[in-house]
């Protein structure tokens, strides 16, 4: 991505509320921690705030933003200050599912706020993401916020087909990507390994879509071992059309019916 001056940023956010976003991702660190003081003078300036939900971390980002609460507050370590009434909603990023299950079945037995959002790394070639964090967010009804969706190695090999530093698989899927991106009619795989996230599951924070086919046919380049126990029972038989060998000599078993992603019906 090219440089960003506090012109081009003001213009880039503008054209993003004008077509009608409103989820403002940002961290004290950014652009040398320019990135909070810029966002908050553009929010005085169009006096939207209370237009816009906003996610970070907190303190020197409150001045900054020139604002006196989150909406999101990430938790990347334990602090008082979530303790102190300054963030509509908790998110958290980084951790095991096991570790925000537990926290979660706390906060709600004990009247506390449980975390609602899930900030970590997840894109086409790295796909971890998807053996327990999707389940555990889908149980708890939470948000999913991917960061790295183009990968800091994966992402420069999409911009640049004919890198030397580039893997097998990284060619492969590169590959793959351009097909599928040719199939849309646009000249960018980076727009589809943009689109695969959102089209996985729901409550995703992403942009456009891909048809199954086309999802199935990217996973088919680089498969994922989803592990014990997941691939015990696996997933419903009515959508893989595949049965685990554990429900083929035991009897019917239900399976959760999941909301769908956008543009599947």
């Amino acid at each position: 991505m090219s440089s960003m001056n506090k012109e081009k940023s003001f213009e880039v956010v503008d054209a993003f509320v004008e077509a009608g976003r409103n989820f403002i991702a940002t961290a004290n660190n950014y652009q040398e921690e320019e990135s909070e003081t810029w966002l908050g003078e553009w929010m005085t300036a169009r006096g939207n705030r209370d237009q816009l939900v906003i996610a970070t971390n907190i303190r020197e980002s409150l001045r900054k933003l020139r604002t006196d609460f989150i909406d999101i507050l990430y938790v990347h370590w334990v602090h008082i200050l979530v303790q102190q009434g300054k963030f509509l909603y908790l998110g958290i990023s980084d951790s095991p599912a096991w570790v925000i299950r537990a926290a979660n079945t706390y906060a709600k037995a004990h009247g506390k706020i449980p975390f609602s959002i899930y900030q970590g790394r997840w894109n086409v070639m790295l796909r971890d993401f998807e053996r327990e964090i999707i389940p555990m967010a889908r149980h708890f009804g939470m948000a999913l916020a991917p960061c790295d969706l183009l990968g800091s190695e994966a992402g420069e090999s999409l911009r640049n087909l004919r890198s030397s530093e580039q893997t097998d698989d990284e060619i492969r899927m590169n590959l793959a990507l351009s097909k599928v991106a040719a199939e849309h009619g646009i000249e960018s795989p980076t727009a589809i390994a943009l689109a695969y996230v959102l089209s996985k599951t729901t409550n995703v924070l992403a942009i456009v879509g891909e048809r199954k086919a086309q999802i199935e046919y990217l996973e088919s380049v680089k498969d994922l071992d989803i592990s014990f126990p997941n691939n015990f029972i696996g997933v419903d038989p009515r959508v893989t059309c595949k049965s685990p060998p554990l429900l083929a000599i035991a009897g019917a078993m239900k399976h959760v019916q999941f909301p769908k992603p956008i543009g599947h019906e």
